[in-house]
């Protein structure tokens, strides 16, 4: 590719609206141009290095024995109706009518086409297992579209699904489908870790986030220094603690505090670690309100109590008028010593384990101290209900856990029979009877792993990229091509040969100057610069850089050519 015959728009400026450093440096290296919020046109530049992750993705789906097809991204009503998540999949939910006024949405997720088109096509168990697979556009009405293509409303991906008769069968797939992600995000040249996550919206019996290590990464995953243990922190177990209870060992006291509701607040006030302190959080239950208690110092982890049965599916907390009339006390004076018996009191594991604890006093403008369990605080039930923390203990028994930043890039689900269920879809057995086939549900986010590769492969002068994503992998520079034309028959020459060898090569041949033209390679990107210049060619040598390294050095030809392997 000559760079005087191709499209390459960078600009110097970082965008205003630009937050994080993979938005920055795709509208800098001109990648992408936006449209409308959370919509954007990937450039020539761009796409090169789309195609790439596509082409990765592609092959490893096909070792693993996927079969490529492609679906519609316009979906019917009808079919999202069947499965009850037209109303249920909410506002992300793009809804569209055609001219004859039939209802029909932009395809957020494939579950119902593929599984129509499964209950249509397969009919025996004599045709399973198959794993179907597209690389399709996607459409999800964010409510704040942000940081460019990594939450964008339009993405490109890739989804796949399974269709099993048993979950033996479902889990072998499921294991192929593991390690052929494992594999893909290897050949992009980034770090990953597979963790353990909830099935979300999706839903299902078992899942796995594949997630970009990163700073700048919304998810936060816990890893074991012990093991090979690592989940969303959405899905990380908080054990119980080792040590028993301690025996209540003081009064039961109510004490003024008249403007102080927040635990840090009431634990500066009272002189006591927010770790001695209980804070009770009334959320709304299926009959009424339900208070979860955890240690002053933790956090309520959502997805964990939304799980409990006395919740209804949409996790809320309870509002300052409903938390008024069911305890006549405002919030920030709650606690579970003197609640009324309606309330069930759930305690996180941690909380259960205090003693001579502080909490509200279910009056406003006070608190209790020396709280104790069963004796002061009743207590219906102990779960998990808390974010884990650095140094908690592994929930596998070894090492303790440590946190990072991750950037979701791959989700595989064991789907089970939910969405085959609801679609009917059946295959005869070996005995000739009708069984509803078992699916799996494998994810990622192709458009999402360029935005998260520039997030873990970046430097102050622009994209760093692994090879494997490079839009080329070698950039050849010539120095005033048009003023002496042996320096440009040596580039023509140079480029030929690295082309006939199968580096994919670009050549700058624009007539730039040396500052603006590597500044150019830097900000794009590309792995390996090689200079050829009038001084250089009196000394029979190339001036080569990697874009990882610092410095730039003298090499022959031969050398270079070693060096690209």
């Amino acid at each position: 590719m000559r760079l005087s015959q191709f499209h390459l728009a960078t600009v110097k400026e970082v965008p205003a609206d630009a937050e994080i450093a993979s938005h920055q440096l795709m509208l800098r290296a001109g990648m992408i141009r936006r449209l409308a919020s959370g919509l954007y046109t990937w450039s020539p530049l761009g796409l090169r290095v789309l195609r790439k992750v596509e082409s990765v993705v592609r092959e490893e789906m096909d070792r693993a024995g996927a079969i490529e097809m492609l679906m519609p991204t316009i979906q019917p009503r009808e079919l999202w109706e069947e499965t009850g998540r037209w109303a249920k999949f909410g506002p992300q939910l793009l809804k569209i009518k055609d001219r004859k006024e039939q209802e029909f949405c932009y395809a957020p997720t494939a579950e119902e086409v593929i599984t129509d088109y499964a209950r249509n096509e397969l009919n025996s168990y004599k045709q399973l297992p198959v794993n179907f697979y597209q690389i399709q556009t996607k459409f999800r009405d964010e409510i704040r579209p942000r940081f460019g293509v990594m939450r964008a409303r339009e993405f490109l991906m890739k989804d796949a699904y399974s269709f099993h008769l048993t979950a033996d069968s479902l889990a072998a797939t499921y294991q192929a489908m593991y390690d052929a992600y494992s594999r893909i995000f290897t050949r992009l040249g980034l770090r990953f870790r597979a963790v353990q996550a909830d099935t979300g919206a999706i839903g299902g019996n078992a899942s796995h986030e594949f997630q970009v290590l990163a700073d700048s990464g919304e998810d936060a995953i816990a890893f074991s220094d012990g093991s090979d243990y690592a989940a969303n922190i959405e899905k990380a177990e908080a054990l119980a603690p080792d040590a028993a209870r301690p025996a209540p060992g003081a009064e039961l006291r109510r004490v003024d505090t008249p403007s102080q509701k927040t635990i840090e607040e009431v634990s500066a006030f009272l002189k006591v670690s927010p770790a001695q302190c209980v804070k009770t959080l009334l959320v709304k239950g299926r009959d009424g309100l339900v208070a979860l208690c955890l240690r002053g110092d933790h956090e309520l982890n959502e997805i964990k109590a939304g799980k409990l049965a006395e919740l209804p599916d949409e996790f809320a907390l309870a509002s300052e008028e409903d938390i008024l009339a069911a305890t006549g006390t405002r919030p920030g004076f709650i606690g579970p010593a003197g609640l009324p018996g309606a309330i069930p009191v759930i305690v996180d594991r941690s909380a259960a384990m205090l003693a001579d604890f502080v909490c509200g006093g279910n009056q406003d403008g006070t608190h209790h101290t020396g709280a104790n369990w069963e004796r002061d605080a009743r207590i219906t039930r102990i779960e998990d209900l808390r974010q884990v923390v650095e140094g908690d203990p592994s929930p596998d028994g070894h090492g303790t856990l440590h946190l990072a930043r991750g950037i979701e890039v791959g989700h595989v689900f064991q789907l089970g029979s939910r969405y085959a269920e609801a679609l009917e879809a059946t295959v005869l057995d070996d005995q000739g009877k009708a069984q509803v086939m078992l699916m799996g549900c494998y994810g990622i986010g192709i458009s999402r792993i360029v935005a998260a590769a520039i997030e873990q492969c970046h430097d102050d002068a622009g994209i760093v990229w692994p090879e494997s994503m490079a839009p080329w992998r070698i950039a050849v520079c010539v120095i005033n091509p048009k003023g002496n034309p042996e320096i440009a028959a040596a580039a023509e020459s140079l480029y030929s040969e690295l082309a006939s060898r199968g580096i994919e090569t670009v050549l700058d041949d624009r007539g730039l100057r040396p500052g603006a033209m590597f500044a150019d390679m830097e900000l794009i990107g590309v792995p390996h610069r090689v200079v050829v210049s009038e001084r250089g060619l009196a000394a029979g040598t190339l001036e080569y850089r990697a874009r990882n390294e610092a410095e730039s050095r003298a090499v022959t030809r031969d050398e270079l050519l070693g060096l690209l392997g």
